[in-house]
């Protein structure tokens, strides 16, 4: 909740619910500067502690658009390593937005633990 989300979000909108365990579901909503509303969910697919998380994705505006996130962490050093995948998308436009989108958010991670 301390870094995810655009760089244009209201922080005081943001809300998630996460039953975070194989066959449990999230959801992740949040407003921009200009009033937009967004909300994201899905359900996890693999969960393994300290190393796994592999969940569906789709925007509520268009819930048949379903994508897959597989994020891997691995020790690195004195940190760890984020292997962050997104796919199965509907097309490259959302591709690219999902791109563009991922990478506001790691930049506020970045900053957070950095």
């Amino acid at each position: 909740m301390q870094w995810f989300g655009p760089p244009n979000m209201k922080p005081a909108t943001l809300n998630a619910e996460l039953d975070v365990r194989t066959g449990g579901r999230y959801r992740i909503s949040f407003t921009r500067d200009d009033g937009e509303y967004f909300e994201a969910g899905g359900t996890y697919r693999e969960v393994v502690p300290n190393e796994r998380l592999v969940f569906t994705w789709a925007w509520h505006s268009t819930p048949e658009r379903e994508s897959l996130v597989t994020i891997s962490l691995k020790p690195d050093g004195a940190g760890t390593l984020m292997v962050f995948h997104h796919a199965q998308f509907f097309d490259e436009t959302a591709r690219d937005n999902h791109q563009r989108g991922w990478s506001s958010f790691f930049d506020r991670l970045d900053a957070f633990v950095g």
